[in-house]
Parts: structure tokens; C-alpha cells; sequence
């Protein structure tokens, strides 16, 4: 008797073609969209540059 395997194999990632989508997106974004995202993370570097982090211990 031929005794099966189930083996789960998992698919291989194309990081590649995934990084040249997101180059792609980007590229087609206009300038006012890009300014805006830039802002944005400006403002988020803002925050978390100030903020303070307090650790507590667990009970």
C-alpha cells in the first residue's frame, strides 16, 4: 500500500514584480497627491518624535 503524504507547500512571493507595482503606483500619483503623502508623514514624524513611550510592568 502507497502510503500519501499531505504536504501543504506554501506559493512562492514574486517580490520582485510586487516591487515594480508599487514603483508603478507611485509613479502615476500626481504631484498634489505627493505632496500631500510627504505632509503627512512630515507630520506623523512630528508626533512620534515627541512622543514618550512608558512601559508598565504586567501584574
Amino acid at each position: 500500500m502507497k502510503s500519501k503524504t499531505n504536504i501543504v507547500e506554501e506559493p512562492l512571493a514574486d517580490y520582485k514584480k510586487a516591487e515594480e507595482d508599487l514603483l508603478l503606483k507611485a509613479l502615476s500619483s500626481s504631484y498634489t497627491e505627493r505632496f500631500h503623502t510627504m505632509a503627512r508623514l512630515m507630520k506623523m514624524n512630528v508626533i512620534l518624535k515627541s512622543a514618550k513611550i512608558i512601559h508598565k510592568k504586567m501584574d
